[in-house]
């Protein structure tokens, strides 16, 4: 079977960053940054990004590239008995993460269009919560679909349909050539605009002001590790995918490097803007910055639009900014959707043109739960469970499989065969004791910590069957893709691939 490649190094770096850069990088990080001391924060922040974010990405890069297949034909070649794992991967990704991180972009495309005559008004607060999503007490009171938030969903995936529909060069490579120089350039002049408001300092010194006394809390370093490790798209299947495409001698490290560099870089940056536009607003309304800030969707959907309604020409500012979201979000779910496409691909020879027109539809029919009233209560819940849970557990197996079960040595020696920047022996003490050991950690804490107290306030009623249930539905849909006979001329190699990493 042809297996498509990038056309050029620059493709593959522009792909990989836009997975990784996502919604979170501008909203997420920058309230992490500053709750856990500002500045202080960096230190554990790149101790993670070179201690276990850039190992497990090259790990990535490296099953992909050497292995030659999307997650779970990787994975099988590897250990016929662990493709489920790689399923697993790319099924809680395609039918758990994309379905409401659509629905995400959906709400930032609608406040594009609202930031043209700010329809917010005085109360974003309000609109948001009441009038835009008129969110209801209890998960279990679904209530009614939004219109609106439907019809932007559905411009959300035909745009991710056509991207996807045209390929890896056609379409993914070069969509991602456009994006991440479209997001940069709005994000500086995002940056350079809000810098110059009055209060400005204001907000940066509030991001950026060293709290030391904060690295001794160790919820900091935990915290540290899983941004890291969430904003790498690390566990997701999707830098196995890309990374299948690329040619038999591939720069592994440099790419790897650049990525991470480059995400982590983007998150920074981004938060200059951030908190510029905070401190603008503190000065505006006489408060302090802990009173104005807020953290996640708060941050980019009441705070921001409520900054945006004071700022000269905020209206345009307001654009740029939902526009931002719009493409950073765009280019993390084209990624998404392509790790279950290549996979299908992979494992049973469909025509990408039908897979990825089957798989639009059905994501779109499945997001809808996530526009009904009871959506953000939803979302917040499926998050939660998928990322903390689904997402560590790939990322602990995936350092089993490669380090216990098959020649880590071997696999280290073909990436620095074939690399500019030669890894030593401990990349394989990362991947075989460390990164499991620090994953391993996030997981028993976020387990402990939920078997004392339901996430979220929530029932248990409403964490079992829409958390834990959504999480196990998606295991059973990955054991059953995983039994099924391979329809490929992949199946003639897995033997012979199994005996030889």
């Amino acid at each position: 079977m042809q297996r498509e490649h990038w056309k050029n190094q620059l493709g593959f770096v522009f792909a990989t960053v836009g997975s990784a850069v996502g919604l979170g990088n501008i909203w997420r990080f920058s309230y992490m940054a500053y709750s856990h001391g500002g500045g202080a924060f960096l230190i554990p922040y790149i101790i993670a990004l070179f201690s276990a974010g850039i190992p497990l990405l090259i790990l990535e890069f490296a099953i992909g590239q050497e292995r030659i297949g999307s997650a779970p034909l990787a994975y099988a070649k590897i250990r016929k008995n662990w493709e489920w794992v790689g399923w697993w991967s790319v099924t809680f990704v395609m039918f758990g993460i994309v379905l409401y991180y659509t629905v995400i972009i959906a709400w930032c495309l609608d406040f594009f269009i609202f930031s043209f005559d700010l329809s917010w008004g005085r109360d974003p607060n309000g609109f948001f919560f009441h009038k835009f999503l008129a969110v209801t007490r209890l998960p279990s009171e679904i209530g009614e679909v939004r219109p609106h938030i439907v019809m932007a969903l559905l411009a959300v995936w035909v745009i991710n349909w056509g991207i996807v529909y045209r390929g890896v060069r056609r379409g993914i490579e070069y969509i991602n050539k456009i994006f991440m120089p479209l997001l940069f350039i709005l994000t500086a002049v995002l940056v350079f605009w809000s810098i110059s408001l009055n209060g400005s300092m204001m907000g940066i010194k509030a991001y950026i002001e060293p709290d030391f006394s904060k690295l001794s809390d160790i919820r900091v370093w935990i915290d540290a590790y899983s941004q890291i490790f969430f904003t790498l798209s690390l566990g997701f299947g999707i830098m196995i995918a890309y990374a299948s495409y690329l040619p038999r001698v591939a720069d592994i490290t440099k790419d790897a490097i650049l990525t991470a560099v480059i995400n982590s870089g983007y998150s920074l940056f981004a938060g200059i803007a951030v908190f510029s536009v905070l401190g603008f607003m503190a000065k505006a309304q006489g408060k302090a910055i802990s009173e104005v800030v807020s953290q996640s969707i708060g941050l980019a959907f009441v705070a921001y639009p409520k900054a945006i309604s004071l700022i000269p020409g905020g209206r345009f500012f307001g654009a740029i900014f939902f526009l931002c979201l719009v493409v950073a979000g765009l280019s993390s779910s084209i990624s998404i959707i392509e790790a279950f496409v290549s996979a299908m691909i992979d494992k049973f020879g469909f025509r990408r043109g039908a897979i990825i027109t089957l798989l639009s539809v059905l994501g779109f029919l499945c997001s809808i739960i996530f526009t009904t009233q009871a959506g953000l209560l939803w979302i917040d819940i499926v998050d939660h469970f998928i990322t903390q849970y689904g997402l560590v557990v790939v990322g602990i197996a995936e350092c089993i499989l490669v380090a216990w079960f098959s020649d880590i040595k071997l696999l280290r020696r073909h990436i620095n065969s074939i690399s500019s920047i030669k890894l030593g022996g401990y990349w394989n003490a990362a991947i075989k004791y460390f990164i499991p050991f620090v994953l391993g950690s996030i997981l028993i804490g976020d387990l402990y910590t939920e078997l004392r107290q339901a996430y979220g306030g929530y029932s248990w009623v409403s964490i079992i069957l829409i958390g834990w249930g959504w999480l196990f539905l998606t295991i059973i849909i990955a054991l059953v893709f995983a039994s099924l006979p391979w329809g490929t001329d992949y199946a003639k190699t897995l033997e012979k691939d199994n005996k030889t990493v």
